[in-house]
């Protein structure tokens, strides 16, 4: 379970990215998931025990079906607190596309992985990727780039993130 002075540190950093956060509990799980997922939807499998996704989203997608879908939903490691940073596992089904292609995100977080600070969060990186060898993304708010001038948000992930933080796990 994360610290008090941790969730207050992760509120204020996805406040300064616009970045919205839910919290819920197990029951109330598939509720508030509901509300915060656009149709047409898009989504990884969910590692954890006893939750999963409503049927209107859609599991392995085409490329097709990722094209069309305006909310894409995917598990995250981790979350560093001190910057909103999400840590996004690179998964067999594919939830890497599932959390850049589609303009709305939403990440769903186990309470008890909230992590304060990046020297905690590359220790945990370290064993979850380094030791299996295996990759993730650390993304950290809605896309934006102002290459050629005026920001724009969208133009490399989704334009709108959600974080969802599931209480009791």
């Amino acid at each position: 379970m994360a610290t008090t002075h941790t969730l207050g540190a992760f509120e204020r950093s996805l406040d300064a990215l616009d970045v919205g956060l839910s919290r819920t509990d197990t029951a109330g799980f598939e509720a508030a998931l509901s509300e915060l997922i656009s149709e047409p939807a898009v989504g990884a499998r969910l590692p954890f025990e006893g939750l999963g996704l409503p049927e209107t989203v859609t599991l392995d997608p085409s490329p097709r079906e990722l094209e069309e879908a305006v909310t894409g939903v995917t598990a995250a490691s981790f979350a560093i607190a001190e910057y909103g940073s999400l840590v996004l596992p690179s998964t067999e089904d594919g939830s890497e596309q599932v959390s850049v292609f589609c303009d709305h995100h939403v990440a769903v977080l186990a309470e008890s992985d909230l992590v304060l600070d990046v020297p905690t969060a590359f220790s945990r990186l370290s064993e979850e990727v380094g030791e299996a060898r295996a990759s993730a993304i650390i993304a950290t708010g809605p896309s934006a780039t102002a290459d050629m001038g005026e920001l724009v948000r969208g133009a490399h992930g989704p334009k709108t993130v959600d974080v969802l933080i599931v209480e009791g796990l």
